[in-house]
């Protein structure tokens, strides 16, 4: 506000003195435009040798005086000096045949400075001088009205259009600092809350409008955070309750305890912690990922990919469907075989005989290419299918808990898929069958190697890019 102010001053300020200087010379122009017009029409009268005595003028303040070569006043107004001319000889030099100059008038018997104008008249043999003298006391007392004016109008106008800005942004910070309250309230208290939202429906309205949003979006996250912290808790707590248990009563038996089996059991409950501790690291990792593909992703080859994953598991119980021609995508290949192995465990732990994993281009000619995990298990109803892709979200039914999963597998394919540009999908493997299995559609985007000369590559294989399958 006060730098609002203090330029709006010097504004106002230059602007005076520049309407000053404008009106100053505006009217020194007419009073120079008024003394020739008098000037003209006595030289004119001196032409022709008719002077009257004494000159006619308009005015009290106007003096005029007709001078010869030599000096002597011919003709004179009223109140003009007969004998001294108004310019002395070495200003009457100075000046040229239409020019004036300003002198005290004092000298003509005029309050105020005087502006005096020369027009040269007569003929060669007898060149004449024609003088005439207007006052500029009006010229003065003009300026000095406007300056008055200015001088108190500006201060008041600045005043009250100080005073009307300070209202108007008063009135438009009004809502900033309820925002600010709103935002104060919420920071002091662990509950959530909202910032009041102004009616204005302008840029305000929107901030807050956009803050409440991002207040909602901070919320679901603490709440999903909360909940991830508790259950990730729960998971971990129950192996360290078994390992906890097995030692306690391995340590009272004493003598009688099996240690190698005791040994087995923790390694075992071991295993499971380390594979949970990986999830999440994995799960967290991936919360901080960009969606999309990243400079590090790389052609791969989904017939070599789906073999390197097969690989790493019974022959009886997953049965590999490679597609007629190589299908290339580009991600990351050992992300792309976390997918498939977290996929292909989680089948073989509902299926009945065996799983399918298989891969093909998208029907829809998209350029997509859907990589498939098919079991003949129990499925999973319509709408559990985006719940569980939830972290730590088990079913009640037949893919409820069992076999050391955390809850975790689903959700980490999601995230995956989504760092690799992809989507994945749930459906029915048989509609309408009593068990109708489930297949997981992994839509992943399709590559062209012809198309990039620039990167030449061959067949990738998982195995040797990456170390050995999952097991």
């Amino acid at each position: 506000m006060v730098i609002s102010v203090a330029g709006l001053a010097v504004g106002l300020a230059v602007g005076g003195v520049v309407l000053l200087a404008a009106l100053g010379y505006t009217l020194h122009r007419t009073v120079d435009a008024e003394a020739f017009k008098t000037a003209d029409a006595v030289a004119i009268l001196a032409g022709q040798e008719a002077l009257p005595d004494p000159l006619p003028v308009a005015g009290g303040e106007v003096r005029v005086q007709v001078v010869d070569a030599s000096g002597r006043v011919r003709a004179a107004s009223i109140g003009a000096d007969r004998l001294v001319p108004m310019l002395y000889p070495r200003e009457l030099a100075e000046l040229g045949t239409r020019d004036g100059r300003y002198v005290p008038g004092e000298r003509l018997g005029i309050a105020g400075p005087v502006r005096v104008v020369l027009v040269a008249t007569g003929s060669p043999d007898d060149p004449q001088t024609v003088l005439v003298a207007k006052s500029l006391t009006d010229v003065r007392h003009s300026l000095k009205v406007v300056r008055g004016i200015l001088l108190v109008g500006f201060p008041l106008l600045l005043v009250g259009l100080a005073l009307v800005a300070w209202r108007m942004i008063g009135a438009t910070l009004r809502p900033v600092e309820q925002l600010r309250a709103g935002a104060d309230e919420i920071t002091g208290s662990a509950r959530s809350g909202r910032l009041p939202v102004p009616v204005s429906g302008d840029e305000i309205h929107r901030l807050a409008v956009t803050l409440n949003g991002m207040l909602d979006r901070l919320e679901g996250a603490r709440q999903r955070q909360r909940a991830f912290v508790a259950d990730a808790a729960h998971e971990l707590r129950s192996p360290l309750a078994n390992m906890r248990i097995q030692l306690e009563v391995a340590q009272r038996l004493a003598d009688q305890t099996d240690w190698s089996a005791v040994a087995e059991d923790l390694l075992a409950d071991n295993r499971r912690l380390s594979r949970l501790v990986d999830d999440l690291l994995l799960l967290a990792r991936a919360d901080d990922a960009p969606t999309g593909r990243r400079s590090a992703a790389a052609p791969v080859e989904l017939a070599d990919l789906l073999a390197g994953v097969a690989a790493g598991y019974p022959a009886d119980r997953l049965r590999v469907a490679p597609p007629a021609a190589p299908l290339w995508t580009t991600g990351e290949p050992e992300e792309l075989r976390r997918v498939l192995a977290n996929l292909v465990d989680n089948g073989l732990r509902h299926a009945a005989e065996e799983v399918v994993l298989a891969a093909e281009p998208a029907p829809d000619g998209s350029g997509d290419h859907l990589v498939t995990v098919t079991d003949d298990g129990p499925g999973i109803a319509v709408e559990d299918r985006d719940r569980v892709f939830d972290r730590f979200t088990r079913l009640d039914d037949g893919r409820a808990r069992d076999g050391g999963g955390a809850g975790l597998g689903l959700a980490i394919v999601r995230e995956l898929v989504r760092r690799q540009g992809g989507e994945v999908r749930l459906r029915d493997a048989r509609p309408g069958a009593d068990r109708p299995g489930l297949r997981v559609e992994v839509r992943l985007p399709g590559y062209d190697p012809a198309a990039d000369p620039s990167d030449p590559v061959g067949p990738v294989d998982p195995v040797d890019r990456q170390g050995s399958p999952v097991g």
